[in-house]
């Protein structure tokens, strides 16, 4: 495990860190994982097969939005999409977690957008190449003020949405998870070891589309701070 000392070296680096509800404190971000493919009416919504499990894929930490802010509409793309999704914040990990410890592992929830090209990620896709030009890019990760788990409680039911300039463009309630967040942590502790500061984003329902520039987005989970972010 690298050294967190920041003597010796060559230059500083940022802490990537979100706010946190009801504190001064902050929530330093280790690694970002999201869960695809989790609500059954967006695997339909893009022709997939209902029978595959989600899957996991990554974007770095630095993909990472406040809350608030004004994000450049990216390069490279013509349809650039949103996807709404709850964002489980960990407080502590390991290998091969039991879905019945997973919850003891959470430090609390926020609001997301996993923001998508659409185009590049499926050109990769029919080219069979890995898909991070499509989802991890600078800005694709808009994150709320992460609510503690002691003020919220653990999340498996309730409103998800998102508006684009008011007007509603996708909405769904977290029982509609295909895998519920203690199956999540579970599975994907089985892959890498999950630690503290790790965020995973858990999929997004059915609605996406593309959006462009002047385009105000608000998401939210019901009992969490919302996430505001306006494309420019």
């Amino acid at each position: 495990m690298a050294s967190d000392s920041n003597s010796g070296l060559v230059f500083q680096l940022p802490l990537i860190s979100l706010p946190i509800v009801g504190s001064a404190l902050r929530f330093p971000v280790r690694r970002v994982h999201c869960v695809g493919r989790n609500y059954l009416e967006h695997i339909r919504e893009f022709g997939n097969d209902e029978r595959d499990p989600p899957f996991f894929f990554a974007k770095h930490r630095d993909c990472i939005v406040q809350n608030g802010t004004e994000i450049p509409y990216p390069s490279l793309t013509q349809n650039y999409q949103h996807e709404i999704e709850l964002v489980v914040a960990m407080k502590s990990g390991g290998m091969n977690i039991k879905k019945e410890d997973a919850l003891g592992h959470i430090y609390g929830y926020g609001v997301g957008l996993d923001m998508t090209r659409r185009d590049l990620q499926m050109a990769s896709r029919k080219k069979e190449q890995p898909w991070e030009v499509g989802k991890s890019f600078d800005e694709s990760a808009p994150c709320s003020a992460i609510t503690p788990a002691e003020k919220s409680g653990h999340l498996s039911k309730g409103k998800i949405q998102l508006t684009v300039n008011g007007k509603l463009r996708q909405e769904g309630d977290l029982t509609q998870l295909i895998w519920n967040v203690p199956e999540i942590i579970a599975t994907l502790s089985l892959q890498i070891g999950l630690e503290a500061g790790d965020l995973i984003f858990t999929g997004t329902p059915a609605g996406v589309v593309a959006c462009g520039k002047g385009d105000k987005l608000v998401g939210s989970v019901e009992g969490l701070s919302d996430l505001t972010v306006t494309i420019v």
